[in-house]
């Protein structure tokens, strides 16, 4: 089983005063398995409702919010079902398929004897259903976005212990240098995260055998799987439906991915994107993307000053994949053998920026870039660290990080700002910036020919 930080955060939920939590996120992030083990290790009583594929289920909410009816009916539904109050978590999956059991949660949490957790994919998305007829529960949940898993927990999950993980957070802290070894091994370990990602099937997958071909067989099917969903709503009845064009123009934003990012500039095109429509019209397929999780947008900034929101160009933005690994499923055959020899130049870099724009997007980091109107300098990021804005270069080598220098050294014009530059390196100097290693944010061909990554062994001595 994999270890996840949510256990954490579910965990600490649960010992203070708490409403009814919902958790979200991108389909197979692992939502349903994390809270079902939570459930099992924390309570004596679980109780898992499937809302999509259960739909005599749904009538459970349908009536009076009146938490002993609503108990009634779903023990009739489920015989081995047992509420014990103050020892019982009500699970309640694909909650976005029931309106009324969304709006329940309101008085489990009045009710108070039972624990309720709500987990959905589409509970973000624009249009799958019409409004809440009885009302979303404002101000009686809490929320959590479950991401991929970030790089720290993909190096747990890989054996390496909690104090090579200590010296590494307190290296980076500190900006002191890894012991070297720690360092070697950490950079090993990090080029295999970019290839497998954090999405759990990939992980396992990989843990099994460390067989890239058969993590990227993985991938493909969950990308083919999350594209099976698209344009999925709920129609007046409560009946599933398909707006077909929606699902075309979402599939067509996806597919221009890998061709939108091998540009030098990679400001996303609607004139790369293969389907009828104008901008506007194509915006709503990748908008769709965004709102399932599957995709992250890093916008461009009129000028690098806080606010950073209130400096961001609506209509000029770049698009990432919130899970690297997906990303790299797409590429072409060999891609995977580059990174794994430590070569991350392939698309202009794209690998390494939507590394850094997933473990953002991960921490809860609005993303933003500064390119130039002349076209230089252009910087890789600008992300509000520590109240301030931050700017973050990311090398897929130990480059000279040209526009950062160039603007560092003209603080008139563009400002006085920290700026870091994640490289292939251990943490160091330059002239007004910090270097860290790639995987730092971690811490905040031929299919007849197999590719199997190897193990690394990392130790303190």
């Amino acid at each position: 089983m994999l270890k996840r930080s949510i256990d954490k955060k579910l965990a600490a939920w649960k010992a203070r005063p708490h409403h009814p939590l919902v958790l979200s996120g991108l389909r197979q992030t692992g939502k349903t398995f994390s809270v079902r083990a939570f459930g099992r290790a924390s309570y004596g009583n679980v109780v898992y409702l499937d809302l999509r594929a259960n739909k005599a289920l749904r009538a459970a909410f349908s009536g009076d919010f009146d938490v002993d009816k609503m108990v009634l009916s779903i023990t009739a539904n489920m015989p081995g079902a047992r509420f014990v109050p103050n020892d019982t978590l009500l699970i309640l999956d694909e909650v976005q398929d029931s309106a009324d059991a969304r709006s329940s949660l309101k008085y489990w949490d009045l009710d108070g004897r039972y624990d309720v957790i709500a987990t959905g994919s589409f509970l973000g998305v624009k249009g799958f259903r019409e409004p809440y007829p009885r009302g979303i529960p404002v101000g009686y949940e809490e929320h959590l976005t479950m991401h991929p898993l970030d790089f720290c927990e993909f190096a747990v999950n890989m054996g390496i212990s909690e104090e090579v993980l200590h010296h590494a957070q307190q290296s980076l802290t500190a900006l002191e240098p890894l012991l070297p070894a720690v360092h070697a091994g950490l950079q090993e370990l990090y080029h295999q995260f970019l290839i497998v990602g954090g999405m759990p099937e990939a992980v396992n997958t990989f843990l099994e055998a460390h067989d890239l071909n058969a993590v990227r067989s993985v991938q493909r099917g969950i990308i083919a799987s999350i594209r099976d969903d698209f344009g999925r709503y709920k129609n007046a009845k409560g009946e599933d439906a398909v707006n077909e064009t929606l699902k075309l123009r979402a599939e067509a934003c996806l597919d221009s991915l890998p061709a939108q990012l091998s540009k030098e500039y990679k400001k996303f095109q609607y004139s790369k994107v293969d389907v009828a429509g104008n901008s506007p019209q194509k915006a709503d397929g990748l908008q769709y993307l965004v709102d399932v999780g599957l995709v992250v947008k890093s916008y461009n900034l009129r000028e690098i000053s806080a606010p950073l929101e209130g400096q961001k160009i609506g209509n000029e933005f770049k698009v990432f994949f919130a899970d690297t690994g997906l990303l790299v499923s797409q590429l072409e055959q060999g891609t995977a053998a580059r990174i794994l020899a430590g070569d991350l130049s392939s698309y202009k870099g794209a690998v390494a920026e939507n590394m850094v724009a997933s473990a953002l997007s991960a921490a809860e980091k609005e993303l933003y870039y500064y390119h130039a109107p002349s076209g230089s300098p252009e910087l890789d990021f600008v992300v509000n660290l520590h109240g301030e804005p931050t700017i973050l270069e990311c090398k897929s080598t130990n480059g000279r990080a040209t526009s950062m220098r160039y603007v560092l050294k003209n603080p008139k014009k563009y400002g006085a700002h920290p700026a870091i530059k994640l490289a292939a390196t251990n943490v160091g100097g330059g002239e007004g910036f910090v270097t860290l290693p790639s995987y730092a944010l971690g811490f905040l061909e031929k299919d007849a020919q197999a590719l199997v990554a190897p193990s690394v062994s990392i130790s303190l001595t």
